[in-house]
């Protein structure tokens, strides 16, 4: 069984809302501020230049605890030697990921519904992304917005730890938690942010109040 890093507080980073602050640096504060996995997502880019990013996001993160995981991008991940990759519905299916990454790294999927939850096979999946839970402009091509009701749901028939995505923010910590979820996945909550390692201290001080207020 592959060890999880703690998805309480887990950061997709955005080229364009990160700005003139940057991935790495927007990165590195966050996992000050509690972040325990941060996630590669440059869309726009191609195989070389995401290793290239990724390996500044390793170096930036190099003894912190915290784990790279590559958005889609299974050869970036390979080598890089990242901890993780995670893939959509729609990329290749888990089975021939899990084969060309190996046993250790690694692998989170989306999960939209009830029944793709339910598909997901705990022998080659570690953690499931559920949403999205709210609208967001962070990725275009998303699916209907779940809710708080849909994502608890879809968690409750996933055979695996899940994230909850889609909109997340600070404020959102007790609903999400209470759903079921391992964890926040954030965008625009940290990156962009003035401050992003306070905006992902003020995301885990919450999900921290909300596992002590529903445990």
């Amino acid at each position: 069984m592959r060890a999880l890093p703690d998805l309480s507080v887990y950061l997709v980073l955005d080229q364009g809302l990160c700005g003139a602050f940057g991935m790495v640096e927007t990165a590195r504060a966050a996992v000050a501020g509690g972040a325990g996995v941060v996630q590669l997502r440059l869309k726009s880019a191609n195989t070389a230049e995401r290793i290239a990013l990724g390996r500044e996001l390793q170096q930036a993160l190099a003894g912190s605890g915290a784990a790279l995981i590559v958005n889609d991008d299974v050869e970036a991940a390979r080598v890089l030697g990242a901890d993780g990759v995670h893939v959509g519905q729609g990329d290749l299916p888990a089975a021939q990921v899990r084969q060309a990454i190996g046993p250790d790294m690694i692998l989170g999927l989306s999960a939209e519904s009830v029944q793709a939850a339910q598909g997901a096979d705990p022998a080659l999946v570690d953690y499931l992304g559920v949403g999205p839970v709210f609208a967001t402009p962070t990725k275009a091509d998303h699916k209907p917005p779940i809710g708080f009701d849909g994502l608890a749901q879809v968690i409750k028939a996933a055979p695996l730890p899940a994230v909850a995505i889609g909109g997340i923010k600070a404020d959102h910590a007790q609903p999400v938690f209470a759903a079921g979820a391992a964890g926040m996945a954030v965008v625009s909550a940290i990156c962009g942010q003035p401050e992003p390692q306070e905006a992902a201290r003020s995301i885990s001080g919450n999900w921290a109040r909300a596992r002590q207020e529903i445990s």
